[in-house]
């Protein structure tokens, strides 16, 4: 005769004191709604205790579910989040990007549905073997498998890494785990925290006690890490100013806005020449480099005469027809020219990894299809300013691990985009909070220059040093201090959080099997 097969860390006084609802479309709605608020931890709403709260309700949810309904739960849950928090790719296909209104609706439910599927998939595998998990499920194998499958959406076919946990807790005492742990490790914690929840409501007085325990003590560590300094002074300050030109994204592009735009960029540099860094941002021309050669070399000899090197962002070409090569660069005008192209291209929207018959129908509905060409992995800081100046375009800020071949070379940071791709929507705010968190965990200082905003200085513990009005030509003026030395997380990356969740998950799966195996042994015997 079989006998009942053990769970994970289970008890047999593991009564639950607080059930999930018996009602399945209650228990949709509550996933549904969990998943929409998890969006509100992020900023701009800032509410960072819901990125404990919703993933422990969701924990909370799964208990005792079939892996059917577990997986629906798990995705109407992301598919809250995706949606609520990415609403702003609507603005940006339809308003900016002329797009049919089904293709942007398409497209931004699209990306709300296959970001579901990855906690559909979690779901299924919790309830299929971690149907009552106990304390080591909570703490540790479901906080685990989640953690690697947002580490996996992070970089699978090119990832996105748009609202991952850990970049809610920027103004938390878990940043000082920022440049120790990086940005996975953060969300490692908040998900043993958020399963701490979950044991409390549903553990024994003993499991709730220890959960307890488990919670309190990382945001202790947290506060002692909080300003704990990496890395040290490495040269004197620099000063530094940000130009914001703020053109409409609809008159960016037009060829009759074009020297408007040239005079605009020119008289604002003007105002801050003798500053030793000046920052334009992403295609802050508006043309091919090659076409504006003559305009360029007289911003760079004004700028050299009165001591002032310029980094702008700019669009280039290399090579002649049919074999031309695009790239969206940044070029530094320091003691000399030097460039760096941008490595991670955005899907749709810098390359289409489209076949061919796409790229024509694409043609017939005069919409864009062409590619940039991706820059190399590795390029070197760009000197100017006597700063070596670890470089980042746009969304390239999302993938912190890449900016690790340079930090040991590179004493501050910067980072150019064009965010006005989303309106007055989130998505500024959601990105330049991603900015904060590369500054802690390379702990160095990081400037930041925007079309329309968010431009801004960023201090090496994430702090906003100044910031400049959005939605307004302005001139940002500030000072950097160049920082060295790494920080725990620049030396090792991912790796150390990544491997700790793999063999978190493989200890859970296997005493679940052993567990099983001994009782299905009894059980004949």
């Amino acid at each position: 005769m079989r006998g009942p097969i053990p769970t994970v860390g289970a008890e047999p006084a593991a009564l639950p004191r607080l059930r999930p609802p018996s009602a399945a479309p209650l228990r949709a709605l509550l996933a549904l709604a969990g998943g929409v608020l998890l969006a509100g931890a992020f900023a701009p709403v800032d509410v960072w205790p819901l990125a404990l709260l919703a993933p422990a309700l969701l924990m909370w949810l799964w208990q005792g579910r079939s892996p059917r309904e577990a997986a629906r739960l798990g995705f109407l849950f992301s598919f809250g989040t995706f949606a609520a928090g990415t609403y702003w790719l609507y603005f940006s296909v339809h308003t900016l990007g002329h797009s049919p209104v089904w293709l942007a609706v398409v497209l931004m439910l699209g990306l709300a549905a296959i970001m579901g599927l990855y906690h559909a998939a979690l779901g299924y595998c919790t309830a299929r073997w971690l149907p009552r998990a106990g304390l080591p499920g909570w703490l540790v194998v479901v906080p685990a498998a989640w953690l690697l499958m947002e580490w996996w959406r992070g970089w699978f076919l090119s990832g996105f890494s748009w609202l991952s946990l850990g970049y809610s807790q920027t103004d938390t005492w878990f940043a000082g785990f920022a440049p120790v742990l990086g940005v996975y490790g953060i969300s490692a914690l908040l998900l043993v925290c958020a399963g701490a929840l979950v044991a409390i409501v549903l553990g024994t007085r003993r499991q709730a006690l220890v959960a307890a325990a488990v919670f309190v003590v990382p945001w202790g560590l947290g506060a002692a890490l909080y300003w704990h300094s990496w890395t040290h002074v490495s040269g004197p300050a620099a000063t530094v100013a940000m130009i914001q030109g703020a053109i409409p994204q609809d008159d960016k592009w037009l060829e009759s806005h074009r020297q408007a735009t040239l005079d605009l960029y020119e008289s604002l540099t003007r105002r801050v020449l003798g500053t030793q860094l000046i920052v334009w941002p992403e295609s802050a021309i508006a043309d091919l480099a090659n076409n504006q050669v003559p305009f360029i070399n007289q911003v760079y000899r004004e700028a050299h005469e009165h001591g002032s090197a310029v980094v702008m962002g700019v669009l280039r070409a290399e090579g002649g027809e049919p074999d031309t090569r695009y790239y969206n660069s940044i070029m530094a005008l320091g003691d000399q020219v030097s460039w760096y192209d941008k490595h991670h291209l955005v899907p749709f929207a810098e390359f289409f990894p489209v076949p061919q018959f796409v790229r024509a129908w694409l043609r017939i509905m005069a919409l864009p299809y062409s590619d940039f060409t991706r820059g190399a992995e590795y390029q070197p800081p760009l000197p100017a300013a006597h700063l070596q100046l670890g470089a980042t375009i746009c969304y390239e800020d999302a993938y912190g691990s890449t900016m690790l071949q340079v930090l040991p070379v590179a004493n501050a940071l910067v980072n150019v985009t064009n965010d006005a791709w989303f309106g007055h929507s989130s998505a500024r705010h959601q990105h330049f909070q991603i900015v904060r968190m590369r500054a802690l965990e390379a702990g160095r200082y990081l400037v930041r220059a925007a079309n329309d905003g968010i431009s801004g200085v960023v201090g090496p513990h994430g702090e906003v040093i100044a910031r400049a009005p959005e939605f307004a030509p302005a001139v940002l003026v500030s000072r950097i201090v160049p920082m060295m030395g790494l920080t725990p997380y620049a030396r090792v990356g991912n790796w150390p959080v990544i491997s700790l969740a793999v063999l978190a998950l493989a200890y859970g799966l296997w005493v679940r099997n052993d567990r099983g195996l001994r009782a299905r042994t009894a059980g004949k015997s």
